[in-house]
């Protein structure tokens, strides 16, 4: 980002400045997502934020707001606490949430929802601002040019998830039938179906066998709904 940025009552120049933080708190992005966070520094143009021994680095433009963890409270101007959206505006959503409801939507079973789950960390660390050195951005790292087709916007955490979430599984019903149909997906969803087919099955690429590895390792394919036996 290049110039000045104004937070909250801070003018930020090119120092690395410390702000004090609470004990935990929430930062408001400009697209409605909050992302909890042990405390945050402000340095030039990013903000830093610490969380469970991660940082993230997030430009300060898109930072609108910091929220104490005790008091999670609408933004000003928004929904009335009488109205129905009052609940959601005052708590994050939360990656587990947004996969959750991509695949209800979607009528999924239990076993896609965690799949999801474990796309979104493999891909983004469950991060809706990150942005990869190819440009893929969000959660589950969509294209712009996917995105498009998949008509969301990539930057806005639900719709990212959503259509994430609508890619991988047209690509599960594009390999269904075969018997490494999970494997064809995920070599898709991270090398492309050109490559899979190309190469007539997963390419011989070490980040996408790295990648596949990591979404196995955190997927529980015999994951049931709440209620179900």
């Amino acid at each position: 980002m290049k110039g000045r940025t104004h937070l909250i009552g801070l003018l930020v120049l090119g120092t690395s400045v410390a702000v004090p933080g609470w004990a935990g708190e929430y930062v408001l992005l400009d697209n409605g997502f909050r992302l909890h966070a042990e405390r945050h520094e402000v340095s030039g143009p990013v903000i830093r934020i610490y969380d469970g021994g991660g940082i993230t680095d997030i430009p300060a433009a898109r930072v609108r707001a910091y929220e104490p963890e005790e008091t999670i409270a609408a933004p000003s101007g928004t929904s009335s606490p009488q109205d129905p959206q009052a609940e959601t505006l005052r708590r994050p959503e939360t990656p587990a949430e947004l996969a959750h409801d991509a695949a209800e939507k979607l009528a999924m079973p239990a076993s896609f929802e965690s799949l999801v789950r474990s796309v979104m960390k493999a891909e983004s660390a469950f991060n809706p601002a990150a942005v990869s050195p190819k440009g893929a951005i969000g959660l589950m790292q969509l294209m712009p040019g996917t995105a498009r087709e998949l008509n969301v916007n990539p930057r806005a955490p639900r719709e990212n998830a959503e259509g994430g979430a609508r890619y991988l599984r047209d690509l599960l019903a594009k390999y269904e039938g075969k018997p490494d149909q999970v494997l064809l997906a995920l070599a898709a969803y991270n090398a492309g179906p050109e490559a899979v087919a190309r190469y007539h099955g997963v390419p011989p690429f070490r980040e996408t066998h790295d990648y596949i590895l990591r979404v196995l390792g955190g997927w529980n394919p015999g994951a049931q709904k709440p209620g179900n036996p």
